[in-house]
C-alpha cells in the first residue's frame, strides 16, 4: 500500500502533501527535521491520509491534492 498523505504546520498553517510507505514514519521524520522544505515550519500534524495500490495511482492523487482545487479541499479539512 502506498499512501498520500497531507499534513499542516502547527504553528504556520502550511500544508505539504507527499505520499510514503507510512505516513506515519514519514511525519517522524518531517518532526525531526530531515525534509528541508519542512524542517523550519514544524512541527506537523497528519490532516489526510489515502492508500492505493501501486506508485502510479498514488503520484496522480498526490499532483493533484498539490493543484489548486486539492491544496482548497484540503485547507477545508484544516479547523
Amino acid at each position: 500500500m502506498v499512501e498520500v498523505y497531507a499534513i499542516v504546520s502547527i504553528q504556520h498553517n502550511e500544508i505539504y502533501v507527499g505520499m510514503a510507505l507510512s505516513a506515519d514514519r514519514r511525519l517522524k521524520e518531517h518532526n525531526i527535521g530531515k525534509n528541508r522544505f519542512t524542517k523550519g515550519l514544524r512541527p506537523w500534524k497528519i490532516i489526510h491520509i489515502e492508500y492505493f495500490a501501486n506508485w502510479k495511482e498514488a503520484r496522480v492523487r498526490e499532483k493533484y491534492l498539490k493543484s489548486g482545487i486539492g491544496k482548497e479541499f484540503l485547507k477545508s479539512l484544516v479547523p
